[in-house]
């Protein structure tokens, strides 16, 4: 297992991270997700720490609490020691009645860290991170809110997730102009069959030194390699067509993969997520199992070392189209780039 720096901090986290999104029981639309008891929870937890894996994500909605609450027992029942995971959760969702139980308001964050410190069983949160945009809330009021939670030491380190490239630059600049914590991370969507945020938060990331932690790295399942052309498959995605993804593209993409998968005896998803650890911006991916056997097969795929050929192919098969302003930027800027890579002339 290998070892990130997130953001520009001094947190270390493993490369991969332990999704709990399957941790816990409820209905509605996170039952879809997985509901396991606190026995399967330990299981996991366990697995993934005897792997190398230090970094455990969740969120207050998931399992309307319960994933939290399962996460924290798991650390206490195997006894790992605070000092030595790194806990990440998210406030954003609906987890009241109340009109102000909901959003990223500054009561609503006060209220909702409390709560999750409780049911995780911890003095305070790693990672904590904003859920989603929420068009309501000023942005300054979001990162002063959160700046207070790491001067109290309730939280260490604040990210965003599913946030766009221009909504996370105003609250970075908020932040700066003010001398508040700043966003270390954005958590979002990322596979081989997705790669839209390359397009503006990529770059955006590059530049202001933001960690990026991957969701959903084998697009629900689909990448997982047991789906088919005429529809056969199991898993999720039969019950939950979620993220949204070109499936006939995807296809295509899959079918390059499997002679890979085939060279390294690994699984289709295993090449998928090895994929996703090659990218540089990457810090971590997220992987979550509700079986013992598929979290040690995501696992896997840390030791996969794919060459250059195969990258190439790999990109290739799964490279967006281009798309303005991008290829003008290209057109025009290209020369500049390549350029500024060179010694200046100008230099004694």
């Amino acid at each position: 297992m290998r070892y990130n720096q997130l953001g520009r901090t001094g947190l270390t986290v493993s490369e991969l991270c332990l999704g709990t999104m399957t941790f816990g029981s409820t209905s509605g639309r996170w039952a879809a997700m997985g509901q396991l008891d606190q026995t399967a929870a330990d299981e996991l937890v366990r697995i993934a720490f005897e792997a190398g894996i230090n970094f455990f994500d969740t969120a207050n909605v998931y399992s309307e609490g319960s994933s939290e609450e399962r996460l924290g027992q798991a650390i206490r029942n195997l006894g790992l020691g605070r000092e030595n995971v790194v806990i990440a959760t998210k406030v954003l969702g609906v987890m009241g009645k109340g009109v102000n139980s909901r959003g990223l308001s500054r009561v609503h964050i006060m209220d909702q860290v409390k709560a999750s410190l409780k049911r995780l069983q911890t003095d305070h949160i790693d990672l904590y991170q904003c859920h989603g945009w929420d068009p309501v809330t000023p942005v300054e009021e979001i990162v002063r809110a959160l700046d207070d939670l790491v001067r109290q030491g309730h939280v260490r380190y604040v990210g965003v997730s599913n946030w766009a490239a221009w909504q996370i630059m105003k609250a970075l600049g908020v932040a700066a102009a003010q001398h508040l914590a700043r966003f270390e991370s954005l958590q979002a969507y990322y596979s081989i069959a997705g790669r839209d945020l390359e397009r503006e938060l990529v770059p955006m990331m590059r530049s202001e030194g933001v960690g990026l932690l991957v969701w959903s790295p084998l697009a629900g399942g689909f990448l997982s390699g047991k789906f088919s052309r005429d529809g056969g498959g199991e898993g999720r995605r039969t019950s939950f067509e979620f993220p949204p993804i070109d499936k006939d593209r995807t296809f295509d993409i899959i079918d390059v993969m499997r002679p890979i998968a085939q060279a390294h005896d690994a699984s289709v998803a295993q090449i998928a997520i090895a994929w996703l650890l090659h990218q540089q911006v990457v810090t971590s991916v997220i992987v979550g199992a509700r079986r013992a056997d598929q979290l040690i097969d995501n696992i896997g795929a840390s030791d996969i070392e794919l060459t250059d050929a195969e990258l190439a192919t790999l990109d290739e098969a799964s490279k967006l189209a281009p798309e303005y302003p991008g290829w003008m930027l290209a057109l025009q800027g290209g020369y500049r780039a390549v350029e500024g890579a060179k010694p200046s002339r100008w230099t004694d």
